[in-house]
């Protein structure tokens, strides 16, 4: 329906594309750090000083990171796009060789076409992205700057987010009936908890998960692993799948050097799942969500088909929020209808002559 009057959705695409970096950019911010700016603020230091103590150690840490990380990182990631088609080439022709089993004849016959495709669209999209590189250099440079500009406006919108986030409830539930603001201020909070619980554990984990990945890796030889682990830590916010998507590489780079280093890398990635599944993901992210697994597998088909990569992504919080809205309505319906209590007594029984029964009046 959206679709058919476009004109109505321009000015919120048009604030969103002006502002959608920095918010985002921001917000995460805000729930990695409120925790820490409240913790500081309740042992009597100032808000103030806090947020400007956080802000120097994340500036110097920035520096150290464009200083020595970055480098060391574009070294590894230029290296692994000129050698990954001998990679990829080798690890399929391994594979290949193990399924000559005339058995499995059907399954080659796909890898190869697989492998041909993916080989036909690569090489499509790289002459796609030369010729838009070449045609739209203005559109390249005007996405640079907005870019560059929201990057530069989230620092002052998360300053101001931190002073005064915790004050926002309050102001939002002004514009409400008094006698509705209790149960709005409530509303917001809860949604609040909820994203920031999964948004602050989420990347909490990723982190975890990409260093476990960088000492495994170093532990065995494997080439790039600072980079596999990066792609590993970044692949994890995608709930269930990112892991797996991130031993893709991994396992073409191993498969490229031995069969060894691949059963090596295997074992990496089972001791990394152990540790995630039963100590990691349990102590930080808990129960908070409380989302069953089948319910975000879902979840992660419909929002990825309906928006995209940033669907997957957005998409577990996003039902958070929807829950959380949905449960008090339901809360707020149950109280106005009533019936819904099982304290509730039911009608006493009566008699033919319309009286209660003895029981009844004991």
């Amino acid at each position: 329906m959206l679709s058919k009057v476009p004109w109505l959705a321009t000015p919120f695409v048009l604030v969103w594309q002006i502002a959608g970096l920095p918010i985002i950019i921001a917000g995460v911010g805000y729930y990695l750090l409120n925790p820490l700016v409240d913790w500081l603020e309740k042992h009597r230091v100032g808000r103030l000083w806090s947020i400007l103590g956080l802000f120097i150690i994340i500036a110097l840490l920035l520096v150290w990171g464009i200083g020595s990380l970055i480098p060391m990182v574009q070294r590894q990631l230029t290296t692994l796009i000129a050698e990954w088609p001998h990679y990829w080439r080798d690890a399929t022709g391994m594979v290949s060789t193990w399924l000559q089993d005339d058995r499995l004849s059907g399954l080659k016959a796909q890898l190869d076409q697989f492998n041909q495709q993916l080989s036909d669209s690569s090489s499509a999209a790289v002459s796609g992205l030369a010729q838009s590189t070449v045609s739209s250099v203005g559109g390249i440079v005007s996405r640079v700057v907005s870019i560059a500009v929201g990057v530069i406006t989230a620092p002052f919108v998360l300053f101001y987010l931190l002073r005064d986030g915790h004050q926002l409830p309050d102001h939002l539930a002004k514009i409400l009936p008094i006698k509705h603001r209790q149960s709005a201020k409530h509303l917001l909070v809860e949604m609040n908890r909820q994203v920031s619980n999964y948004v602050r554990g989420q990347l909490i984990v990723a982190f975890i998960v990409a260093m476990l990945f960088y000492v495994g890796f170093l532990i065995i030889g494997l080439r790039f692993a600072l980079l596999l682990g990066i792609l590993a830590g970044v692949l994890n916010l995608v709930p269930y799948l990112g892991s797996f998507l991130a031993m893709v590489p991994a396992v073409v780079v191993a498969a490229f050097v031995s069969p060894w280093m691949l059963v090596k890398v295997l074992i990496v990635f089972i001791v990394e799942q152990t540790l995630e599944g039963r100590f990691i993901s349990p102590l930080v992210l808990g129960s908070s969500l409380k989302i069953h697994p089948l319910t975000i597998i879902f979840i992660l088909l419909i929002s990825g088909k309906a928006f995209g990569v940033l669907g997957v992504i957005l998409g577990i919080p996003g039902y958070a929020v929807i829950r959380v809205i949905a449960t008090e309505s339901f809360q707020w319906y149950r109280q106005f209808v009533g019936g819904y209590d099982e304290a509730e007594e039911a009608p006493a029984p009566v008699t033919e002559q319309g009286e209660t029964t003895p029981d009844e009046k004991d």
